[in-house]
This record gives C-alpha cells, structure tokens and sequence, in this order.
C-alpha cells in the first residue's frame, strides 16, 4: 500500500513539458508601382540544390522554396527572378514519423528587369 501511494505521488510530481505558442497576424500591406519595364530572360536553364538548415527548415516549406531560389539566382549572376520555376522536394521521416526536408531542386530561367521606366 506504501508502494502504490508513493508511486502515485511520484507519477504526480514528474517532470512535464509546457508549449507556447503564439499566433501572428497578417498585415495587408501593398506596394504598387506604375514603373514598366523590360525583361531580359536567359537562355540557359539553370539547376540549384540546397541542403536547408535548421532555422531555413523551421520557416516552413515555403521559406525554404524561396530560399532555395534566392540562393540560385544569387550563384548565377544575381538575377532578379527565375522564370518558368520548377521544383523538387526531397523529405525523410524519423522514427516518429516526423517529415523534415532534406533537399529542395529549384530549377528555371534567371532574368533581370531592364530599362525601368517611371510611370508618366
């Protein structure tokens, strides 16, 4: 009977874990511009593989899409956007069963905007 009810203050006072979290919010927030401009797109169809890390990983799927093209267009000549994107997500489980990205493949078109033009 000493047994059980030790076991059972035990039990009670065991560690345990406490989650935060917190919600954000979205601002609608909008920039326009009436400039025009050209688009001097490359011929050469360019490939990049990132290996995200933690903190890339731990802004989500998108974020580390956008990372991956970001790098790209910086490894080849600082474009300003890919044209025609394409990608390719590699994930792993752990024995949990959790899904982490191990590698993402953008692929496409690097341009440049040329002769911007103030808006009349």
């Amino acid at each position: 009977m000493l047994c059980a009810a030790t076991l059972v203050i035990l039990g009670m006072a065991s560690c345990s874990t406490i989650r935060h979290t917190s919600t954000s919010v979205p601002v609608a927030t909008e920039v326009v511009s009436h400039a025009t401009a050209d688009l001097q797109v490359s011929q050469q169809k360019i490939t990049y593989t990132l290996k995200p890390s933690k903190a890339v990983r731990r802004g989500g799927e998108k974020n580390v899409i956008n990372t991956a093209v970001a790098e790209a267009l910086r490894a080849n000549g600082n474009a300003d956007v890919l044209v025609g994107m394409e990608y390719e997500i590699k994930r792993t489980r752990n024995f949990f069963g959790v899904s982490n990205i191990k590698y993402v493949t953008v692929t496409g078109y690097p341009a440049t905007y040329v002769n911007i033009k103030p808006a009349k």
